[in-house]
């Protein structure tokens, strides 16, 4: 006998997918297109008026970076638009690691044009024109910057290196004498439990401690030590922390309820389409800057070889980061787990009770959304709804179907 629930009626079943702040990086997007083509058309027809077929070259070059920030910003646009299309069954949240894709390969190309280019030029050197080609190095290298800035404010493309838990979860508790506060510490060591005096007199490890009573009725006493301005817990907390705290101080007892919640961070809350775009203006950038050394070192010492070699590197710099993304993307396109680490809690959380997880679909919707498929077998009377309660920390699980299966 089994059961199939997805959760309909619940807020697990939106079909939204889209990253923290998506209209925004749209429009962050969009205003870089518009820097970049102002310039392209200010070099092109500069080059044309003043007879310098340097700027125009830089200004057709400045063409095919807005061309693929362009894509960037239609993936952006199209994925909003058709946020709520039914013909996508998961939503439009890949379509930025699509468009990722697409640009690291699009890189991938110019790295190589731009090493055969240099190789080209190590083997037939041709004349430099220093008193243009510096200026315009250093106006691109402006325009780089600029676009990088705009790209990047307030923006949280990176992310941080794992899926974990909200850190150093804290609740003030009021006393008799004043207010206490008491959280879980983590930060770089082993969760304990912090105490510090807010307002009141201090606190003495003697007469203070807490007692864990988990919801499956488990009871565990940590008792404290004095750490000088604060108290902690001797004891670790064991995982997880969901559980109500009671802090004893003196005779009195003061309940705090800590729930834990794990969010999409690092390689599940990326947006891959935000970070092609800023790889490409950073790609550009680093070209400029390593041209405008080259320039200078063969102007001053006469080292014509020095513009070549700084192209040579440049592309291996660019090919870097296409692969960087090209692998990630392709991950994501592919359906493979995103994150080991939230697979292995899973798998934890649902047998910790005899049950067996007999079958675990994971993947990526969207920047910090993911789906999952969970088949479980038990001997216990649960349905459905029970696994989806247990599960409800994993806030990055966006869209969870579970099958229960009840055996004898």
């Amino acid at each position: 006998m089994s059961e199939t629930d997805d959760g309909t009626a619940s807020a697990f079943h939106s079909h939204i997918f889209l990253g923290k702040g998506h209209e925004k990086s749209e429009r962050k997007t969009w205003a870089v297109i518009w820097l970049c083509g102002a310039m392209m058309i200010a070099e092109i027809v500069g080059g044309l008026l003043f007879g310098s077929i340097a700027l125009v070259a830089d200004g057709l070059h400045m063409s095919t970076h807005a061309g693929a920030l362009l894509l960037a910003a239609l993936a952006y646009t199209y994925a909003r638009k058709h946020a709520e299309n039914s013909n996508f069954t998961f939503s439009t949240g890949k379509l930025g690691d699509l468009a990722g894709f697409t640009s690291a390969i699009i890189l991938a190309m110019i790295a190589l044009l731009i090493a055969y280019e240099s190789v080209s030029r190590i083997f037939e050197p041709v004349p430099i024109h220093f008193r243009e080609a510096i200026p315009i190095a250093c106006l691109g290298l402006a325009v780089n910057i600029a676009s990088a800035w705009l790209l990047s404010s307030g923006g949280h493309h990176h992310g941080h290196g794992h899926e974990g838990h909200d850190h150093n979860e804290a609740h003030h508790i009021t006393t008799e004498a004043g207010v206490v506060i008491v959280e879980v510490f983590e930060d770089g060591v082993p969760p304990r439990f912090r105490l510090r005096v807010e307002t009141g007199p201090a606190l003495t490890a003697q007469a203070t401690s807490i007692e864990t009573v988990r919801p499956d009725g488990r009871r565990q006493l940590f008792t404290m030590h004095d750490q000088g301005g604060y108290l902690e817990s001797v004891e670790e907390i064991p995982e997880p922390h969901a559980f109500t705290a009671h802090v004893q101080i003196g005779q009195r007892d003061y309940p705090a309820i800590f729930e834990e919640h794990e969010h999409a961070h690092g390689s599940t809350a990326r947006d891959n389409n935000m970070r092609a775009a800023v790889v490409h203006v950073m790609a550009d950038a680093a070209v400029s800057v390593l041209v405008i050394v080259g320039l200078l070192l063969a102007r001053t010492f006469g080292w014509l070889w020095m513009d070549p070699l700084a192209g040579i590197i440049g592309a291996a710099v660019i090919a870097s980061w296409s692969y960087g993304l090209v692998r990630d993307t392709g991950a994501i396109l592919l359906d493979m787990i995103p994150d080991r680490h939230l697979a292995d809690n899973l798998r934890q959380i649902v047998e910790s009770e005899g049950d067996k997880l007999a079958d675990l679909h994971l993947w990526r919707l969207g920047p910090g959304h993911l789906g999952a498929i969970i088949s479980v077998i038990t001997m216990q009377p649960r349905n459905a709804d029970y696994y989806r309660a247990r599960l409800a920390r994993f806030k990055s699980l966006s869209h969870l179907t579970i099958e229960v299966s009840h055996r004898p």
